[in-house]
């Protein structure tokens, strides 16, 4: 068993077509560190691959059709980064090249948040907490 096996939580897992791509482009794109890929023994294909982001683990592979894993579009969820600078993280990802579907801004309730889209069709969400003044005093 690896190493980099996350003890607790919940541990995003995505299927992406192009593993080895998201995995590069998520390093540019989100800073990720990558930790594992381990290739199937056909076509370049991906079977497990782990990259942290933002400290916290995250698993993907590629489609398996001839296994029982078509490709399907992502749907009914991001995958949420809170951090200390939003703006930084923002500003590398759509430089990168990520597709805004909701602008950063400072929101309703007090954060900073936006979500972008990645070329394999994920969302993402990034967010920082913004201390009022008085906050927390």
């Amino acid at each position: 068993m690896s190493q980099f096996r996350p003890k607790t939580g919940v541990t995003p897992y995505i299927y992406v077509d192009g593993a080895r791509k998201a995995i590069d482009f998520y390093v540019q794109a989100l800073g990720a560190i990558e930790r594992e890929a381990l290739p199937a023994q056909d076509s370049g294909r991906l079977m497990h691959a782990q990259i942290d982001i933002n400290g916290t683990p995250m698993f993907l592979c590629d489609f398996f059709p001839d296994h029982g894993h078509s490709p399907v579009a992502p749907q009914g969820f991001n995958l949420h980064i809170h951090v200390d600078d939003a703006q930084m993280w923002w500003d590398r990802a759509i430089a990168a090249g990520c597709t805004i579907t909701s602008p950063l801004k400072t929101e309703f309730w007090g954060d900073i948040y936006g979500q972008f889209k990645d070329p394999f069709g994920i969302t993402w969400a990034i967010g920082q907490s913004v201390q009022q003044d008085g906050a927390g005093s």
